[in-house]
């Protein structure tokens, strides 16, 4: 199947595409910082560079889009176009976050993957309290 757009004009809007401060990293951010909690972005000096650093409990948090990162939910379609390229693209990107993931805990951290779809109040919540236990993380009146 023929792509419906030109090649220049496909380029043009993945290169748009960001990949860091992305919606769903700003609203784990916002929600981490209403928290009371303070962190790092995009640490260099780690593996895999993590959206969110919280060296203070030595975490790690990955916000991964759906589509990019293979997750499976009804966000997740493999373009109808050059689909084995796609394929490959992204079960590569799959693989390198499970080196990375692993990397991560060999080096102490605590890593947790946050999907795009799972930016829920309860998950947030859930996110909160895998960080740090309920007392410490609960929101000021």
């Amino acid at each position: 199947m023929a792509d419906r757009i030109s090649m220049e004009t496909r380029s043009r809007n993945m290169a748009a595409i960001r990949g860091i401060d992305t919606n769903p990293e700003m609203k784990v951010r916002r929600f981490l910082h209403a928290r009371g909690l303070r962190f790092r972005l995009h640490r260099r000096d780690l593996p895999g560079k993590p959206d969110i650093v919280l060296p203070k409990y030595r975490t790690v948090i990955f916000v991964h889009g759906c589509f990019w990162h293979l997750h499976g939910c009804r966000n997740t379609v493999i373009p109808k176009t050059r689909t084995e390229w796609w394929k490959t693209k992204l079960e590569g990107n799959r693989g390198r976050d499970e080196r990375t993931r692993q990397h991560l805990e060999k080096l102490g951290w605590q890593v947790i993957a946050v999907w795009e779809c799972e930016i829920t109040p309860d998950r947030l919540g859930d996110l909160a309290s895998q960080i740090a236990g309920k007392q410490a993380l609960s929101r000021p009146d």
